[in-house]
């Protein structure tokens, strides 16, 4: 058999097999009840995991806490902003709880593998306090319910995928659950399927006025075929209120990741309009004051509680007297994001609320705890 057909006759089977979901579902969206605790709970995540050892679970507890932070936002390189890293490293200070469960697939040749996954649960105020202290955006709660349209050409022509062939857009709504909100898709009803050309000439006006029926008025419109060259291409519309936030392509060789760059799209897209950074300060060089200050101990304390904290970037110390030191502190988020981090049980405290802006002259007070 030439590849080309293996390929194609690979994808039908991968469709075909997705045609057991109700049509009662089509009204309320595709969701499992996994589906609907992780996009109900943002502080909650799953991640894989290698045995159920301290260490093993330490680092799978960071990985959980960094999905959490990516949902809360919205932003896929939440990972990669300042002081991010540092801070995961705090993760198990955070859970509220965890479990264990065992995932159970089955390859092609029928032989079942297993796979451990991590289930943490974080506190909310703990990692709200993180958020707002590394200045991260937040996109708000409870959050939009985009309607997909999305049509498949495989090499037979174009078909829309509705409630009936769920499982088919799988990799798409699995994506959009990662990052923080959940996809519906149309009931696919014979008026339905035969918007398919609408779809493939992506006529959102078209697609706007035949998803009125659904909420919220926002559309994710798509098409995915056969890539010349070889692997798949999708071509993506993204509508709020009929009006087009986005367009984009998503290429590869495999048909699920060209398929699951849809959701990744349609994030960014609602995380720009919607999301807001909170109030945690400017970044910039601070000058604060540390009372209590009486032993080496008393400062290797005070020493370490900083360098501890993901917002802190340097530390230098300016001068000494009596019980007191004034230390310029490089903050990533202000004296607000310092204090969000220090929590109330640091062995450094704030005296009183700091005065955001005031001149480096005019140090905040802090006591040694």
């Amino acid at each position: 058999m030439e590849p080309s057909m293996r390929r194609s006759l690979a994808f039908f089977l991968f469709l075909a097999s997705c045609l057991s979901v109700p049509a009662a579902l089509a009204q309320s969206g595709v969701r499992t009840e996994g589906d609907v605790a992780s996009a109900q709970n943002p502080y909650e995540a799953e991640v894989p995991v290698n045995s159920q050892s301290d260490a093993d679970r330490n680092g799978a507890l960071a990985r959980a806490l960094g999905a959490v932070l990516a949902k809360l936002s919205g932003d896929r390189s939440a990972m990669t902003r300042p002081g991010v890293a540092q801070a995961l490293r705090s993760a198990r200070d955070m859970v509220e709880s965890y479990d264990y469960r065992q995932d159970q697939s089955t390859s092609a040749a029928g032989a079942p593998s297993f796979r451990t996954m991590l289930v943490a649960r974080f506190r909310q105020d703990d990692v709200d306090g993180l958020v707002a202290a590394l200045g991260l955006p937040i996109w708000p709660q409870p959050r939009p319910k985009p309607v997909v349209w999305m049509a498949i050409d495989d090499g037979s022509g174009p078909r829309l995928v509705g409630v009936q062939q769920s499982n088919a857009a799988r990799p798409l709504l699995d994506r959009a659950i990662e990052r923080g909100f959940r996809l519906g898709l149309p009931g696919g009803g014979a008026a339905e399927q035969a918007l398919v050309g609408a779809i493939w000439r992506q006529d959102t006006a078209a697609i706007a006025r035949a998803s009125a029926r659904y909420a919220p008025p926002m559309q994710l419109v798509g098409k995915l075929y056969r890539a010349s060259g070889g692997g798949w291409m999708a071509d993506w519309v993204f509508v709020d209120d009929g009006r087009e936030l986005a367009k984009w392509s998503t290429r590869d060789g495999d048909a699920r990741r060209a398929m699951a760059g849809g959701a990744d799209g349609a994030a960014d897209a609602l995380v720009k309009r919607y999301a807001k950074a909170p109030v945690a300060g400017a970044a910039g060089i601070y000058r604060i004051r540390v009372s209590g200050i009486r032993t080496a101990a008393d400062y290797l304390r005070v020493a370490a509680t900083l360098q501890s904290v993901a917002v802190v970037r340097s530390i230098v110390p300016v001068q000494a007297s009596g019980d007191r030191l004034e230390l310029d502190l490089e903050l990533m988020s202000g004296l607000q994001g310092l204090n969000r981090m220090l929590g109330a049980d640091a062995a450094l405290q704030p005296v009183a609320p700091p005065t955001e802006g005031a001149p480096v002259s005019s140090p905040a007070e802090y006591r040694v705890r």
